[in-house]
Order: C-alpha cells, then sequence, then structure tokens
C-alpha cells in the first residue's frame, strides 16, 4: 500500500537529535545455552520536540528497546547517544514512565512526596520543590490531590501523578512504555490528550512504546514499526495529520484511516 498523502504537514526538525539510535543489538543470556537475540539491528534518530511512537507484533523486544534508550539496560553492541553523548545510565534530564503506575508510585508517600522525590535527587530546595510540585500537578489537572496517597485514586488519576513525576524537573525526553495500556478506553482518551498537552506546553520530547496501533498515529509525529524478533526497523512512517487532534475528528479522518491500516499491514505481516 502507498504512503497516504499529507493533509497537513508537521515541519521537519533539523536541529541535533536529542537521541540517537545507532545499530543497537540487544542479546539476552549472550554465549549460553539458553541465548536469545531480542534486538538485532535498531537505529532511527529522535528529534527536539518530536513525539515517536514504536510498535510491532507482539514479543517483538519494544519494552527491551525502551529499556536500552533508558539506559535502565545495556546494549551488547552499537550506541545510543543522548544529546550527543553516548548512553552509560540513566541522565538526569530523562524521565521514564512505566505501564504499571500501581508499582511505580510509592503507596507510603502522598501524591506530593511522590512528585517530589526526583527534585529531591536533582538538589532542588524545599521552597522551590512546592512550587514545581504545585505546578506539575496542575498540569495534569491534579492540583487538589497532594495530601492525597495513591491508592486514595483512580489508575487513571495515578497514572497522571506518574506522568507529572516525570515532568517536575523538567527533563528533556520523556520515555513511556505502554503508559495507557491498563486504564479504561475513555480514560485512555483523557491521557493521551493530556500527554499531547503537556508536550507542547513544555516543548518536551517523548517516545512512547505502545501496541495500539490507532494510538500511535493519533499522537505521534513518526512511528517507527519493528519486525518479529528478532527484531529490526521494517519502516518509520510520517503522521502528517494536522494539530492539534482531536480524537472525534482526527480519528475520523480520511489520513487517519490510510495511516492505521498501512502500519496494521506492516504489523502483521
Amino acid at each position: 500500500m502507498s504512503q497516504p498523502e499529507a493533509t497537513s504537514g508537521v515541519e521537519a526538525n533539523t536541529s541535533s537529535p536529542v537521541l540517537s539510535i545507532r545499530d543497537l543489538r540487544k542479546v539476552y543470556n549472550a554465549g549460553r545455552p539458553d541465548e536469545r537475540e531480542a534486538v538485532a539491528n535498531v537505529s532511527f534518530e529522535v528529534g527536539k520536540g518530536d513525539f515517536v511512537c514504536v510498535v510491532g507484533p507482539s514479543g517483538a523486544g519494544k519494552t527491551t528497546l525502551l529499556r536500552c534508550l533508558s539506559g535502565l539496560l545495556p546494549a551488547t553492541s552499537g550506541e545510543v547517544l543522548f544529546e550527543g553523548t553516548p548512553l552509560r545510565r540513566v541522565p538526569d534530564r530523562l524521565s521514564v514512565v512505566f505501564q504499571d503506575y500501581s508499582r511505580s508510585l510509592f503507596p507510603w508517600l502522598t501524591i506530593a512526596s511522590n512528585v517530589a522525590v526526583p527534585l529531591k535527587v536533582a538538589g532542588y530546595d524545599k521552597r522551590k520543590r512546592r512550587q514545581r510540585i504545585d505546578e506539575v500537578l496542575q498540569a495534569v489537572g491534579l492540583d487538589d490531590v497532594g495530601k492525597r496517597y495513591p491508592w486514595q485514586l483512580s489508575g487513571g488519576m495515578q497514572q497522571r501523578v506518574a506522568i507529572a513525576r516525570a515532568l517536575a524537573h523538567q527533563p528533556d525526553l520523556i520515555l513511556m512504555d505502554e503508559p495507557f495500556a491498563s486504564v479504561d478506553a475513555q480514560t485512555r482518551f483523557d491521557l493521551e490528550d493530556l500527554i499531547l498537552r503537556v508536550r507542547n506546553e513544555y516543548n518536551i520530547t517523548v517516545v512512547l512504546v505502545t501496541h495500539d496501533i490507532d494510538e500511535a498515529v493519533y499522537l505521534a509525529d513518526r512511528v517507527v514499526v519493528l519486525s518479529s524478533p528478532p527484531s529490526v526497523v521494517r519502516e518509520i512512517v510520517d503522521i502528517p495529520l494536522e494539530r492539534p487532534r482531536n480524537q472525534l475528528t482526527t480519528r475520523s479522518s480520511k489520513t487517519f484511516g490510510q495511516l492505521r491500516r498501512h502500519l496494521l499491514e506492516l504489523v502483521t505481516a
């Protein structure tokens, strides 16, 4: 199938990439009888302000790739550059949001204290921490829950807290691993629109792994499509949909449908 025609394009980002992935390969249990190659050869770049989604068939190594991009997992070969520097650990200017919000938040800490964790690590003083906590909780629509605990909130609200915490220390890049997979459909739509809004408000670069093709088309500037494992990049698909996006009008457009079909063909081939 040919690529859909652009109805309204997003201008190409010509600045130095925030993230460069070059010939990345990841092998588990290398040299042992149970050796398994999860990622064979993956290369792509993410420019400042880009929203890039990563999709692929089940078991394609999407989460493995994201962990390598974050510095949580070392690559077997190849390299990851964050703002031009080889990635050896999780850098200060990077945040990660996981799918399982119930395990990523500390249940014994209040919401405000959860959000404060990266601020303390970054050395913010008490006054600046309080100001920043208020700012990011307001940005995610939770400005009145700071004294409550995670277990007192719904799943969608807990994930909003996780996003607020990721935003707290003003990172240059947020990596998200299927962050909306554990919530109901309406909450998923709300969270999708939330991350688009805060991405624009804070001018943050986002890489999001998802198994949901529709979500990838709705959110992304570009979609990186991985093959079955051991994964390689099958195609990088530009998403020429107008911004700001709307759950009803964007998803109802002809271009959305064409892009969705093309990505489904790539993932299921």
